[in-house]
Parts: structure tokens; sequence; C-alpha cells
């Protein structure tokens, strides 16, 4: 096991994650609502490229982590994660920049493609929202050394971002046809 490199102080903690959470939730709740009207001179929907990128990176880096835990390589597990923690604060700045600058983006398939698009949807912006809170305790306890505890929580945290993040790819895939340039 590795050493812990925070002391537990579980009640600032879990204000701290709290915070975080709630402050996130809100700016991508809020911020949704407005569209800027700025000329950048290249085509804002290259945000939502990057974020897909960002996605299946942190997707393989999930993966390889599991991998790693698996075969107790316990340095490498914790590099992988919080090497996934950065990339997925990476993409929340561009996630945010992209709605920001390009505004919504409307669905236009049809028939089974378009149910399969609205399901996906409809799983990964709940799951997404939520996930956040889990993600910090969950390297909190691992942090602290709480390794049991870490383990409880990473049994649920670990395949839901995992699926928030190939279903994040999958959204691009299925809305990215329907963009309209914004150069």
């Amino acid at each position: 096991m590795l050493t812990p490199v925070l002391k537990k102080n579980d009640k600032q903690a879990k204000l701290l994650i709290y915070v975080v959470s709630f402050v996130v939730f809100a700016a991508v709740a809020l911020l949704s609502k407005f569209k800027l009207n700025v000329d950048l001179g290249f085509n804002v929907h290259i945000f939502a490229l990057v974020n897909a990128i960002i996605n299946s990176c942190v997707t393989i880096l999930l993966v390889w982590a599991l991998i790693a835990i698996k075969g107790k390589n316990f340095q490498l597990h914790k590099t992988l994660m919080m090497t996934a923690m950065v990339l997925s604060s990476l993409f929340l700045v561009s996630y945010i920049g992209h709605h920001l600058l390009a505004g919504e983006t409307k669905y236009g398939g049809e028939g089974a493609m378009r149910s399969v698009y609205y399901f996906i949807l409809a799983t990964h912006i709940p799951l997404a929202a939520i996930i956040l809170p889990f993600i910090l305790f969950t390297a909190y306890r691992s942090l602290t050394g709480e390794y049991e505890q870490h383990k409880k929580l990473a049994k649920y945290t670990w395949p839901l971002w995992l699926y928030v993040s190939i279903t994040g790819v999958l959204v691009y895939w299925f809305i990215s046809p329907y963009y309209v340039p914004h150069i």
C-alpha cells in the first residue's frame, strides 16, 4: 500500500467536496442557459471534439487503472487515477467553454437512432451530474490511506465514471453531424 498523502479530516473534506460539487453543478446548469456571441476566428465546435478526445483518454485511463490495481501496482493505479481526474477537470472547462460559445445543438436523427441517442443522453446527463462527489470522496479515502473505504466506494464510482466517459464520447458521435459551423 501507499503512504497516505493527506491527513484525515472528514469534516473539512466533506465540506470541500460538497462545495466543489455544488459549484461545478451550478456552473454547468447556469452557464448552459447563456450563449456568448464572440468571434474567435475558428469553429468553436473544436471544443466538442477536444471533449470527446479527453473522455476517450479518461476511459482508457480508467480501464488501465483497474488493470493496475488488479495487478497490485498501487503507484501506477494512483498516477492513472490522478491523471484521469486532471483530464476530467480540463474536460469540464472545455465543456463549459463549448456550451457558452456554441449554444445548444438539436439532434437531427430519426427512427431507432433517435431513440438510442436520447436513451444514452437521458442516462449520461444525470450520472454526469452526480458522479463528481463520488469521485472526490473515493480519491479522498485513498489519499488518506483509508483503503478499505476507498475500495468500497470505488466499486460504485469506477463503473459509473467509466459509463459517463464512454457515453460522453457516444453523445459527441451522435450530435456532431448536426453542429452548425460557428466561424
